[in-house]
């Protein structure tokens, strides 16, 4: 068996991704050295000291960066306020520009409560001590995106077939529909290995891929169709500019969390504003109500990322945190 090795430095973390036959990857997921998980719930504890807890004036906050950071600044801001109300300490938003970014600023200490996208939960769980608590839903309770591939209508790609001896652009190595997502679905599904059957390529951030296919700069892409459906929404694209020849079933969406040292008071107190946010009239509520996402509910790391797991499994991807 052929074994397609890819490596990526993020931040100062290496990530291996070992791309064969999908159904027989095997890969565990760990936290690193530096964290401990007494419990099980696959999350970094909070460090027994009390002397390691951190607890500054100035929580930092970041946004994954799906796209252009200064276009959630003034999104997020009333519940930054609320933020700042509810654990009474100053709140600065973190324009990050990549995923590595986002992650290393936790891992060292400058990143406080963050938004990580799907695919990159894992490695900031596992190396920078994330822990996730809370994703977006609808009234109901549902939650989630799907990935899609997208191509433009004046392409001569009509199905996913059609991408064989292509170049297929994702996003980044740390995205779940972005490129972890597809590429193990195009392996199992459609036998197709990546960098063996077609060629790929990385824009940076779903706005990049879903500005790129409607321009027609990319023959075809994979994103995240939550990211696209706001786009379209807010008109920076028409819908006819997008053909979507595939959908995957449902992963869960954005999480949002703490860095596992923050003192246990304050990580309640940032929880509690969370879930005490009022969505009504809220900037939040007209961004990611396009998406029909309208509260904050609570979700595991075990639980609700066992699909994401599962998928670097897959990928046979393995996390070097040293």
């Amino acid at each position: 068996m052929q074994i397609l090795t890819r490596s990526l430095i993020v931040g100062g973390l290496a990530v291996t991704a070992l791309s064969a036959g999908v159904s027989q990857a095997q890969a565990d997921f760990q936290l690193s050295d530096r964290f401990t998980d007494n419990d099980g719930d696959l999350v970094a504890d909070i460090p027994d000291d009390q002397s390691q807890w951190v607890d500054p004036d100035t929580l930092v906050f970041a946004y994954t960066p799906v796209e252009d950071p200064a276009v959630y600044a003034e999104v997020w801001d009333g519940f930054l306020e609320h933020l700042e109300e509810v654990t009474g300490k100053k709140v600065q938003f973190f324009p990050v520009q990549s995923n590595s970014a986002q992650i290393e600023a936790m891992r060292a200490g400058r990143l406080h409560v963050a938004g990580f996208n799907t695919g990159s939960n894992p490695l900031a769980v596992a190396c920078a001590g994330y822990r996730p608590f809370t994703m977006m839903a609808a009234e109901d309770g549902s939650f989630g995106y799907e990935m899609e591939i997208i191509t433009h209508p004046d392409s001569d790609i009509e199905a996913v077939e059609d991408i064989r001896g292509r170049t297929l652009t994702h996003t980044s190595e740390t995205s779940n529909s972005g490129y972890k997502a597809p590429t193990a679905l195009l392996a199992s599904e459609f036998d197709m290995v990546s960098g063996e059957d077609y060629e790929v390529d990385f824009s940076g951030k779903h706005d990049n891929s879903v500005l790129g296919v409607a321009n027609q700069d990319y023959a075809v892409a994979t994103v995240a169709n939550s990211v696209k459906d706001r786009m379209i929404d807010r008109g920076v694209i028409d819908a006819d500019q997008l053909e979507v020849i595939y959908q995957s079933d449902t992963f869960p969406t954005t999480s949002y969390g703490t860095a596992h040292n923050l003192a246990p008071e304050l990580q309640d107190a940032i929880q509690e504003a969370f879930y005490s946010f009022e969505w009504e009239g809220s900037a939040l509520e007209e961004e990611f109500g396009r998406n029909g996402e309208e509260q904050f509910i609570p979700i595991t790391f075990k639980e609700h990322w066992a699909v994401i797991r599962q998928i670097d499994a897959a990928n046979g991807v393995e996390y070097d945190c040293n």
